[in-house]
């Protein structure tokens, strides 16, 4: 035998004997490194759901498309000035039923001020200004 192959002899035989403690030590670096993994994992699908509920795919797409975002501004615009003029309109026909309501009452002051407030938005709408 040579002094070669005697060193590699005294290796192996020293790595029967300390085996147990070199791969308990690979165990623990292995599971640590596991558990890192299914943190980074759990974090990276967390964000990921986060990214899917705010829709920010389908925001990068429509930045790339300035014409379609430039006419669903538009669609939307429409949309809530023709919302509001609806919603100001029942709002407004509602108090002026309502005062007249309290104008055919005949309250003493108040019905006085209902009563004009109410001629006034009459003669208005009488008005036609085409």
């Amino acid at each position: 035998m040579t002094a070669r192959s005697r060193r590699r002899q005294g290796r192996s035989l020293r790595g029967v004997n300390g085996e147990g403690a070199a791969i308990a030590a690979d165990k623990s670096k292995t599971g640590n490194q596991a558990e890192q993994l299914s943190r980074v994992e759990k974090l990276i699908r967390a964000v990921s759901e986060q990214m899917e509920r705010t829709r920010i795919a389908d925001y990068a797409l429509l930045l790339n498309k300035p014409w379609r975002l430039l006419w669903l501004n538009l669609i939307s615009g429409v949309s809530r000035g023709i919302g509001i003029a609806l919603g100001f309109t029942f709002f407004a026909a509602t108090i002026i039923y309502v005062l007249q309501v309290l104008g055919a009452l005949n309250l003493p002051i108040i019905g006085d001020y209902i009563a004009d407030i109410v001629r006034i938005v009459q003669r208005q709408l009488e008005l036609t200004t085409y």
